[in-house]
């Protein structure tokens, strides 16, 4: 018993951290990150073409009759001709009108490059798929070097020939034409200035001057790329000769004209040209420019603080 007077000391203990709170936050966690992905990918697939859309949606409901809906990549490989829909009941619906363009144009020029005996035994290196782009062309070379010689950009007569003979039907397309140049991985030379870049971009342009000079309108070719060996068409072999090819793409006609940039000309044309003209045609007359009118002046927006001191009694309405 404490004596009188002592003062009585009481002790409290308290107890550590709280126990486990549970996983319930990482449950609605879960669920908010897979809405979110669910919604971009809703917001994605809106914002792609209908041909991208009908190869989502016949995938859903066929996978594997869908497999070449979309035809071959930008490397040229893959199979089939890209004009197959699923519809999950088995049945292939007919290509459209583009499509059938497209598949007729390969077809002729099968048959022509087959009648010319001079060509004939270049079928094996000229490849034609219709992608979901439109009819891609491949001159693809051997390691005797067929359409071009080692490290050249000239093309051969036997290239030349061949171009001449595309020219004669592409220059009645409407389609416009994008020209691609690639190499394999064997490097050029040990020169920096002049290396597999330049090369591929250099015989991609040849092939667009031959194509000119043979009808095709200045403006039908949109684009010349030259993309080295970073597009190679066999994966497993950098060195493979069919890595050195130059393909030609007749894109789908879809109606749209050809961008037109502000600088932009003609590389080969006529000096001078507006963009997307043929060279040697009249310009149209241009009406005379309307006189400018002086801006009119407009009166600043209230800010947030004379809004807020409108506000206070006494101020002026």
């Amino acid at each position: 018993m404490a004596a009188k007077g002592q003062p009585i000391i009481v002790i409290k203990k308290t107890g550590g951290h709280g126990g486990h709170h549970g996983g319930a936050w990482k449950v609605a966690y879960a669920d908010f990150v897979t809405a979110m992905m669910a919604l971009f990918i809703v917001l994605w697939l809106m914002s792609q073409s209908e041909a991208v859309k009908k190869a989502v949606a016949g995938y859903f409901n066929d996978p594997k009759g869908t497999s070449t809906l979309m035809g071959t990549t930008m490397s040229g490989t893959g199979t089939g001709n890209g004009t197959g829909t699923g519809t999950g009941n088995g049945t292939t619906p007919a290509p459209d009108q583009n499509q059938k363009q497209l598949q007729e144009l390969k077809e002729k020029l099968e048959k022509e490059i087959q009648a010319r005996k001079d060509l004939e035994k270049l079928n094996k290196q000229i490849e034609m798929t219709i992608t979901s782009e439109g009819l891609r062309i491949e001159l693809i070379e051997d390691k005797n070097g067929t359409f071009y010689q080692s490290g050249s950009a000239k093309l051969s007569p036997s290239g030349q020939e061949l171009l001449a003979l595309l020219a004669t039907e592409l220059k009645t397309l409407p389609n416009q034409l994008q020209i691609e140049g690639h190499t394999d991985a064997a490097q050029y030379s040990s020169d920096t200035n002049y290396s597999n870049w330049e090369l591929s971009a250099d015989r991609a342009n040849s092939a667009r001057r031959l194509l000119q000079q043979d009808g095709v309108r200045a403006d039908q070719v949109t684009q010349v790329r030259g993309y080295a060996d970073q597009l190679l068409r066999v994966k497993s072999n950098p060195y493979d000769p069919s890595n050195r090819r130059i393909s030609i793409l007749v894109k789908n006609n879809d109606n749209t004209p050809p961008p037109q940039l502000q600088h932009a000309r003609v590389v080969g044309g006529a000096s001078g040209a507006a963009p997307g003209t043929v060279p040697g045609a009249s310009a149209p007359p241009t009406a005379p420019a309307a006189p400018a009118k002086p801006p009119v002046a407009t009166p600043p927006k209230p800010g947030m603080l004379s809004k807020l001191t409108g506000l206070l009694p006494g101020a002026k309405k």
